[in-house]
């Protein structure tokens, strides 16, 4: 089962400097990108568990070293309900 890996940055420049780390820290995919608003940005990608948690680790501390960072999260196992509900 594929997992999920979200980090939110503020600022349209953090969030492709995360998008950036998180590919090149592991072997995972880009499936989403979400602008929220107020240059609010969601990176969503997608791969096995410990690749995810890697990217997530890699692009927060990305974010983090520009300070937007507004948080991450992963999910596991995700339900097919939540990934229909995200369209990833």
């Amino acid at each position: 089962m594929q997992s999920l890996g979200f980090v939110e940055t503020q600022g349209y420049v953090p969030a492709f400097a995360v998008a950036d780390a998180m590919v090149k820290a592991a072997n995972v995919e880009i499936v989403k990108k979400v602008w929220i608003g107020a240059a609010m940005v969601t990176i969503i990608v997608r791969g096995e568990v410990g690749a995810v948690r890697t990217a997530v680790d890699s692009g927060a501390a990305a974010a983090n070293r520009m300070d937007a960072l507004m948080g991450c999260y992963t999910i596991a196992r995700p339900t097919p309900e939540l990934v229909e509900m995200l369209q990833c």
